[in-house]
């Protein structure tokens, strides 16, 4: 173990994570704006529930690196109709193809969290708000939305942290950021335990950081639940 080319390369790989920050934390608040209505559409009996069940089953049933590589490298195939809507500016960014790629990902996992967590919302309490004349986007934003938020907190927490490393995949598509630069000096040091060590550290810091501050809100949201609230988060299950 090569400690001093640990030391050396550290500052390196430090100085990418506000660009793999910014991309995850850009995917997570586009998404969970983006899911949010997915949701709602599926619950609802609108007749096109069905496109919105669809997308959530494609997304979620095809690895993020196809979908990934269909957006950056696939809009090259159809450049011309790009260029006429004028967006082809967009689509030859390869920020804006990561960001858009993991956006419609992390949407679909997310608005299945906010659908289960409107689902398991008691039945008594909305009851009770349209008993006292409450009704429509007031009784959503005041009781069923905060009640199924904090239901589902618990496993978006682990979407939010299976963003955060989602972010590594970016790489492939020449954006610099964490494993990016740690590709880039494994080829010039041939070293790659220590590098990755490095990298799978930074990770596993930004993670831990989050699930500090998930359990935090939980438990001031649920300040009844005292400190089962992280022993909720802990064993909430993975969403990918």
């Amino acid at each position: 173990m090569n400690i001093d080319l640990i030391w050396e390369t550290l500052p390196k790989l430090l100085s990418a994570v506000p660009a793999t920050l910014a991309l995850a934390f850009a995917s997570i608040f586009l998404g969970f704006l983006l899911a949010v209505p997915i949701a709602l559409v599926r619950l609802s009996e609108n007749r096109f529930a069905f496109l919105a069940s669809g997308y959530v089953y494609v997304m979620r049933s095809t690895p993020l690196l196809v979908q990934l590589f269909l957006i950056y490298y696939g809009s090259g195939q159809f450049r011309g109709f790009f260029e006429q809507i004028g967006l082809w500016g967009l689509f030859r960014d390869a920020w804006f193809c990561a960001i858009l790629a993991l956006v419609l990902n992390t949407a679909a996992y997310t608005s299945e969290i906010v659908r289960g967590g409107i689902q398991a919302v008691p039945h008594g309490q909305i009851e009770a708000a349209r008993s006292v004349g409450m009704s429509g986007f007031r009784l959503f934003r005041r009781i069923i939305f905060p009640i199924a938020m904090r239901q589902a907190l618990p496993a978006y927490g682990n979407e939010v942290m299976l963003m955060i490393k989602a972010t590594s995949l970016a790489s492939t598509i020449t954006i610099v950021e964490v494993t990016s630069v740690a590709k880039q000096v494994i080829s010039k040091t041939y070293s790659p335990v220590e590098v990755f060590l490095i990298a799978g550290a930074i990770y596993l810091a930004i993670n831990f950081l989050i699930s500090r501050a998930l359990v935090l809100a939980e438990w001031r949201l649920n300040p009844h639940l005292g400190s089962d609230s992280s022993r909720r988060f802990a064993s909430a299950p993975l969403t990918h």
